[in-house]
This record gives structure tokens, sequence and C-alpha cells, in this order.
């Protein structure tokens, strides 16, 4: 047996590695500087800010591809899902991004978006919603997306290749590739058409 099956199988030696590892929600520090940098990817020339809340937990993976840049005061965190940033990518100001998330190559975010894998269940109505289990559901932006400010992601969602979001807009169905999303519930406005060279009205 594999000492992460050993883990894994005994709740008491789990619990006890989870509070070796977790500190009020966040990575302790021997794990922020030791382990990240080891079992996590972070591509060639690739930036991430000071003051950028990189909480990132070796339960699952996180990539950041080449050549891009994580802005400051964003927060990323892997906590219960993958996060993965592909190359030549910018994830703006203030972004917080909780994974599952996948995100392709060359891709915007501007400042201040949420996009979180992540959801709270709230069903049993004698249990605190912060003592309920959670559900999560990847986010995937394909590449060439552009996401505008304060936009919303919910989990489960798909943004197609080359898409654009409004500022403000609140994602909470996929959008087809080269698309054009405005409002809340953001909704299709725009889609480029390959036989007019033209972005159309829908």
């Amino acid at each position: 047996m594999s000492l992460i099956s050993l883990i894994k199988s005994n709740t008491k030696i789990k619990q006890i590695v989870h509070q070796m590892i977790v500190g009020n929600a966040r990575p302790r520090w021997w794990v922020r500087w030791f382990v990240t940098p080891i079992i996590h990817h972070f591509g060639k020339k690739s930036t991430v800010r000071w003051s950028t809340r990189l909480d990132i937990f070796p339960f699952h993976k996180f990539y950041l591809g080449a050549h891009s840049t994580i802005e400051d005061f964003a927060t990323v965190n892997n906590g219960v899902g993958d996060v993965s940033i592909g190359n030549h990518c910018r994830i703006g100001l203030g972004s917080v991004i909780i994974g599952p998330v996948n995100i392709g190559n060359q891709v915007i975010l501007a400042q201040n978006i949420v996009a979180s894998g992540l959801n709270h269940t709230y069903t049993n109505i004698d249990i605190p919603i912060r003592l309920q289990k959670v559900t999560t559901s990847v986010i995937t932006i394909e590449d060439e997306v552009w996401i505008g400010a304060n936009a919303v992601l919910t989990a489960g969602i798909t943004i197609g290749k080359h898409s654009v979001i409004a500022g403000g807009a609140v994602v909470t169905k996929n959008v087809p590739p080269y698309s054009i999303a405005v409002g809340n519930p953001a909704k299709i406005v725009k889609q480029y058409n390959f036989e007019t060279k033209e972005w159309q009205k829908v």
C-alpha cells in the first residue's frame, strides 16, 4: 500500500495530515515555500505578482503556462479542484479563480473576475451551510477568450474559442466559440460569420 493510499484509508491519519497542510483555509507557510515550487508547474517566463494569494495545495494539480501572468491582488485556489492556466495568458488584478478551472492559451481575464468551479450545498436546514458538503464542476475557458472586468463565471460552464464576455456579465450557460455574450444572465448578442467574415447580431 502506498503512503497516499494509507493516508486516504485512515481517517485519523488523514485528519492529522490535513491539519499539517491547511491552516486557516490556506496552505501553511512550509507548503507555500517548499512544496508548491517543487510539485506544481510554473512555465518559462511566467509571472506571479508578489501580492497574489496563491492558495495552492498538493491535493490537486496547478499548472501555469509559459509567458503567463497572474496580476496583483488576484487569488488562485486549487483546494477542491485542478487549476490549469495555458500559455500567454493574463489573469487580471483582483481576479479570483477557484478550481476546477481549465484555461486555454492566449486568454485575457480583465479585473475582478470571479471564476469558481465550487458551489456550497444548502439543502439540510439543520446544518450551517459552511459545514455542508461542496460540489464542483469544471469551468473551461478555451483559447483566445477575452473576459471583461467584473464578470462572474459559474461552475460547469464552457466558453468557446475566441469569444468575448462583456464586463459585468454573469455566465450561467455555455458560450459557443466566436460569440459575444453580455448581461445577467449572459446572452449571446453576436457571432462571427465565417462566410461573410463579419460579426453579426443574433
